[in-house]
């Protein structure tokens, strides 16, 4: 991967992990369907007026859509609104890292490296070792429905990565381009009303009336935090890196969002990390180092090193 296009994935990386802390401090005043179709009412619009439509069919884009917008974040935010910690939540949404790269190879024929094996199993070995720590205090207090809707959100995450590639192939043999960017913001469509609906099925349109008028200062920054932060830069990026390497390359990068998560929580909140974490965070980037260094740049750097000490 190029540095620029490291650096780039790396700011996204640090903008998800604090990600889920905006997210638990928005539901504190913001039913959880109402704040996601409030987070892409913003993501669209006035976008859609200045950002011309992707070069593609409407049916990648309202795909794109459901399963990103309304399939995830449904399933992500009610669960952390019901019981889901927002550590715990950070930790299983990245089980995607894993997901993806087999969706890829059963749908976009991809295959899958060795060295993507073996670094995606210790990296995950590490973020079992996060998880581990992350529910030192029981499992048993989160309630199973919880559980399996959060289980259910990388699916769907690693299910919109196969949707933007698919997108992106068929305009590559079409002799197009398909922007990526835009393909968020136009997708940023289809959320709000199905989640205004699921939010008139779980609320009544009083609490969402009074949710809506009493917006306070934490849920207008965490509604804007998640629109242009977290969707449009975030995934906007995101879905660029997608299309432009194999998928077994760029999904395991995430596994760095919990970490992120963990040292933004340390300076912003003073929580201490415990040893099992720092061992869990050290184990992930050595799965993503071994994952994402090719023998070709290993060979190169003894090379260089050998011709400057000749």
């Amino acid at each position: 991967m190029k540095k620029k296009d490291m650096l780039v994935a790396l700011l996204v990386i640090i903008i998800w992990g604090a990600n889920f802390t905006v997210i638990k401090l928005g539901l504190g005043g913001v039913p959880s369907m109402l704040l996601v179709a409030l987070r892409y009412l913003i993501t669209a619009f006035p976008a859609v007026f200045i950002v011309k439509k992707p070069d593609t069919e409407w049916k990648y884009i309202i795909l794109y859509g459901l399963f990103v917008g309304v399939l995830q974040f449904s399933c992500l935010f009610y669960a952390m609104e019901i019981g889901m910690p927002a550590g715990l939540a950070s930790i299983v949404l990245q089980f995607q890292a894993f997901i993806s790269p087999v969706m890829a190879m059963i749908f976009l024929k991809e295959k899958i490296k060795t060295k993507q094996v073996v670094g995606s199993l210790i990296a995950m070995s590490g973020l079992i070792i996060i998880a581990t720590a992350a529910v030192s205090g029981g499992i048993s207090a989160i309630p199973l429905p919880a559980i399996i809707l959060t289980a259910c959100a990388p699916i769907f995450w690693a299910a919109s990565n196969i949707i933007s590639r698919i997108a992106s192939e068929k305009a590559a043999a079409e002799g197009k381009k398909l922007d990526m960017f835009s393909l968020v913001v136009w997708s940023g469509l289809i959320p709000p009303v199905p989640m205004f609906i699921f939010a008139l099925i779980l609320n009544t349109p009083q609490e969402i009336a009074g949710a809506i008028s009493n917006l306070n200062g934490m849920s207008i920054f965490a509604v804007l935090y998640l629109a242009f932060g977290a969707t449009l830069f975030g995934y906007g990026f995101w879905s660029k890196l997608i299309v432009k390497y194999p998928m077994g390359k760029v999904a395991p990068l995430s596994l760095l969002v919990p970490i992120t998560g963990l040292l933004t929580a340390r300076i912003v909140l003073s929580e201490k990390l415990t040893a099992m974490q720092w061992l869990g965070a050290i184990v992930i980037l050595s799965g993503l180092v071994i994952t994402n260094l090719s023998l070709e740049s290993v060979k190169g750097l003894f090379t260089k090193k050998s011709s400057e000490i000749n």
